[in-house]
């Protein structure tokens, strides 16, 4: 087909989809809540029984999300009036025995925050024992959700894609972006990307290559990246997910590149993961991969998993049973390469990064509980609060509470009656943050105001008050408040009214 008559073909499926609602927000009206859990956890019998009698819609769900051989003769109704060729060179159409047929690629509606897309992938093992071919094009996972949320979404000029798969973190950025450059080292992965940019309408540059090399001396606005992160053994069974590289280096290698590949000013959001080995801590490990100028950092780590769970999460994930022989095998064998390297554990997380031409500013931090807000406003607000602290001296500062925080005092039964166990500064909103403090801290944060003194004079007015030597509160009330503004729990005087860090 002609770019022209690939146009036409995906532009004539989109309207096949409109008008059967086949779409985000159709397939949540559908589902409802319990199909949608079903669909979640591989259950394809309990989104059968929602879409059995709901016409065209219940069918495209079946055919396109489940991946079910359907009636050809009801198929081609549905998607008509596009040619049958076409579906067939397409991949959206194979014709099976007995009349039936089925699709080759699974099409996903999804609402990332900015009207209704459609990703196209291969058909995973959720919904039907499937054997993966070692280019299997994943879809939308968890992992990719939760780096679309992660993702900062303020304007910027041009985006690398780096690793694209089915498209998912392009499309997103095509929301944001003046030009979005995807990249991927398979060549079926772009050729499903393709089909997710023309079905979406939109124009992205797409390059085949590893790593960074097809953006060889490139630098831009943005980068975002999901790669194969997986701490596995040195061959590359699935390339979404194994590197080849050694333990994490796969993760250290697109840190420091896409370092490398932005512009001053500009950033990354990434996915990485990163070994626990005894004797050394996660933070010193990850914060090397960085040079001592030039970055403001915030590593992330969400979650933190034990190799033995670590490894069986992974290998289900890609339907091995571990109750077989074939299955025990390969779980011992990944099992015993992590014990020759002294792994205990494996963590997971986010790495937000901006070029600088200062010294580096590296944060590493557990963000381990639930929270609800996006990771990416955060990310944003987090870099300009780290700008602002080096650009001022907090004791000349006015400043002032966040409005989200509250101040939470934990007392227990005793002897006589309630007694203090812990006083915490919580914000309400964001990652909700929480720092315990002692009672002058309270006192301490108390006096900020907006349209009051220095922070140094409100140290001084506080020492006035107590035993305290004036110039060892400065020091440590200047510590505690600059770790409360990293975290958003305190702020610049003009910005106690806004919702984000300083600009």
């Amino acid at each position: 087909m002609t770019k022209n008559e690939t146009t036409a073909f995906w532009s004539a499926v989109r309207d096949v989809f409109e008008r059967n609602d086949f779409t985000a927000d159709g397939v949540i009206a559908l589902l409802a809540p319990s199909g949608l859990a079903a669909l979640d956890r591989g259950e394809p019998g309990a989104v059968r029984r929602r879409c059995r009698e709901a016409g065209p819609l219940g069918l495209l769900i079946r055919y396109f999300m489940l991946g079910d051989a359907v009636p050809a003769d009801d198929i081609a109704r549905v998607l008509a009036p596009i040619d049958t060729g076409d579906l067939l060179s397409n991949g959206l159409l194979e014709r099976g025995t007995a009349g039936l047929a089925e699709s080759l690629v699974d099409v996903r509606p999804l609402d990332a925050g900015h009207g209704n897309r459609w990703i196209v992938s291969d058909f995973d093992a959720t919904m039907r024992i499937r054997e993966l071919s070692p280019d299997h094009v994943l879809g939308v996972g968890a992992a990719s959700l939760s780096l679309l949320r992660a993702t900062p979404t303020e304007p910027v000029g041009r985006v690398l894609d780096l690793g694209t798969g089915c498209g998912i973190q392009a499309v997103h950025a095509a929301t944001y972006a003046n030009s979005v450059t995807a990249t991927d080292v398979s060549p079926r992965a772009l050729r499903l990307a393709a089909a997710t940019f023309a079905l979406n309408g939109i124009d992205a540059d797409l390059r085949e290559g590893s790593w960074f090399e097809p953006v060889a001396g490139e630098e831009y606005d943005q980068v975002v990246a999901n790669p194969p992160f997986v701490v596995s053994g040195p061959a590359v069974e699935l390339t979404y997910r194994d590197s080849g590289l050694v333990l994490d280096d796969a993760s250290a290698l697109v840190i420091r590149s896409s370092l490398e590949h932005l512009a001053v000013g500009g950033t990354a959001a990434l996915l990485a993961s990163w070994v626990h080995q005894d004797g050394q801590d996660w933070r010193t490990r990850v914060a090397s991969w960085l040079p001592d100028t030039g970055v403001d950092a915030w590593f992330v780590q969400r979650d933190v998993a034990d190799k033995e769970f670590y490894v069986s999460t992974w290998l289900r994930d890609t339907d091995v049973d571990l109750r077989t022989p074939a299955g025990t095998a390969r779980q011992e064998k990944w099992l015993e390469h992590l014990d020759r390297a002294g792994v205990d554990a494996i963590g997971f997380g986010f790495v937000f990064l901006r070029r600088t031409t200062a010294p580096s500013d590296i944060l590493c931090e557990d963000l381990l509980h639930e929270f609800g807000d996006p990771l990416g406003t955060e990310a944003s607000s987090y870099l300009r609060r780290v700008a602002w602290l080096r650009d001022n001296d907090v004791r000349a500062a006015r400043l002032c509470l966040n409005p989200h925080s509250a101040l939470e005092q934990v007392s227990s039964p005793g002897e006589n009656g309630w007694e203090h166990v812990v006083t915490r500064i919580h914000r309400t909103e964001g990652p909700r943050w929480q720092h315990e403090i002692d009672d002058l801290a309270a006192r301490l944060l108390a006096g900020l105001r907006p349209d009051g003194l220095p922070f140094a004079d409100v140290i001084s007015l506080l020492a006035a008050t107590t035993d305290e030597p004036a110039d060892e509160l400065l020091t440590r009330g200047t510590a505690l408040i600059e770790g409360l503004i990293r975290h958003g729990v305190v702020l610049p005087a003009g910005l106690c009214d806004a919702d984000e860090g300083p600009r």
